[in-house]
């Protein structure tokens, strides 16, 4: 009779003693490579420390007590100016409406940028197979320049102004939501995509019935969230003369003593605005996602 036992003879089966030691080897070779990493981690913030605390200015430790000092004066001189803060909210709205179009434009300029990066560097999608490996590397080098250093270089070539800020934060936008893009469109089915191409559709209509209906609410909660972020970012290129309430907040703190209360007054603008966005995005977010 044939012998039909599968796994390990019966002299090399592994008894519970067995399973045991190999599962305590497994943990002790565990908590060794977690015991390496921690000992590595320390020493560099170690020594990122030490390096910081040579060139910096002055001690840290010598500055903590005066950490707040700064914020203390802001706020005390704005609490006393408060009766000015409303009038002060309406000179700045128009800044700050400037700062949200700078936004939203180059938030839709990005997303359709990502669009057409993110199906040309999708494995299986892709309308020229060998090129994905460029478009992905494309992708790579946009979100890879921060926008502040892009913009920088546009305000040499078209000056200051919202025009090199909007081209900067789309340029970055692109990049970065291709990414997420074609990671959604590589889950996408492709038997919509196979039944059109069965029926002589070309590539652009196979992309556009058959793969964007699948991932346009995903594609559309990204776009939404990067809006979020590139409001912030707008507010930040204002600083390098890029317009919007950003260079409002620039010159206020340039101005110091006497226009705090100015400088308060923007960043609770700021605020009240990302809050709003953050709640309104949220909110769609989960109806296109969810549908809840």
């Amino acid at each position: 009779m044939a012998d039909t036992t599968f796994g390990p003879g019966a002299d090399q089966r592994l008894t519970l003693a067995d399973t045991r030691e190999s599962y305590l080897a497994m943990t002790r070779r565990k908590r060794m490579y977690g015991g390496i990493l921690l000992v590595l981690f320390i020493a560099l913030m170690a020594s990122g420390w030490s390096v910081s605390e040579e060139r910096n200015a002055g001690g840290f430790v010598n500055g903590v007590p005066q950490l707040f000092d700064f914020p203390a004066e802001v706020f005390s001189e704005a609490w006393r100016d408060r009766a000015n803060l409303p009038g002060i909210f309406w000179e700045h709205v128009p800044a700050l409406i400037e700062t949200v179009n700078i936004a939203a434009v180059a938030t839709l300029l990005g997303a359709l940028m990502a669009m057409s990066l993110s199906l040309l560097a999708t494995r299986g999608l892709a309308r020229w197979p060998r090129l994905v490996g460029l478009f992905r590397r494309t992708m790579d080098g946009l979100r890879a320049v921060p926008e502040i250093v892009i913009a920088l270089v546009l305000i040499y070539v078209l000056g200051g102004g919202p025009v090199p800020a909007v081209i900067a934060i789309a340029l970055h936008t692109g990049g970065a939501l291709g990414k997420l893009f074609s990671e959604v469109a590589e889950n996408a089915d492709l038997k919509p995509v196979e039944g059109l191409a069965s029926v002589g559709a070309n590539w652009s209509q196979r992309m556009w019935l058959g793969v964007i209906p699948q991932v346009a609410p995903n594609w559309l909660s990204y776009a939404l969230l990067r809006f979020e972020i590139n409001v912030r970012a707008s507010a930040i290129l204002g600083f390098v003369g890029e317009g919007g309430i950003g260079h409002d907040l620039k010159l206020a703190m340039q101005w110091g003593q006497g226009r705090y209360d100015n400088v308060v007054a923007i960043f609770a603008l700021l605020f009240i605005t990302i809050v709003i966005i953050d709640q309104v995005s949220d909110h769609y977010r989960n109806k296109l996602v969810k549908g809840t």
